[in-house]
């Protein structure tokens, strides 16, 4: 069974890391703010909850440790992440910064 766990850990450490990259490569590659923001704010709140996912199934079944901390942790950032992501892109808007020239639709500017 630890063997299992140890495993199915390894693979939620490693979705984790791989979205982890997956953002990494989103902010250096995209062009504007928005599309930054979007990639930074989505792929990273997922890899962190992977990673701290992994985290509790390995010491849980490994040391017979729970720790609510760490689901604590999980919840805060899974409430906080969009949300924060949310707020930089509509101040950015606010402020005035350009989207990408070749950006199709602006959804802000019908409600305004």
């Amino acid at each position: 069974m630890t063997a299992i766990v140890e495993i199915l850990s390894a693979l939620f450490l490693l979705m984790g890391v791989f979205l982890f990259l997956v953002s990494a490569f989103g902010i250096i590659r995209l062009p504007d703010v928005y599309t930054r923001n979007h990639a930074a704010s989505k792929s990273s709140t997922l890899g962190i909850m992977f990673i701290l996912i992994g985290t509790l199934l390995y010491f849980y079944y490994k040391h017979s440790h729970f720790d609510f901390r760490v689901v604590l942790a999980i919840i805060f950032i899974f409430m906080t992440s969009p949300v924060a992501g949310h707020l930089i892109m509509r101040s950015a808007y606010h402020t005035g910064v350009k989207m990408w020239d070749r950006s199709v639709q602006d959804e802000l500017k019908k409600t305004q």
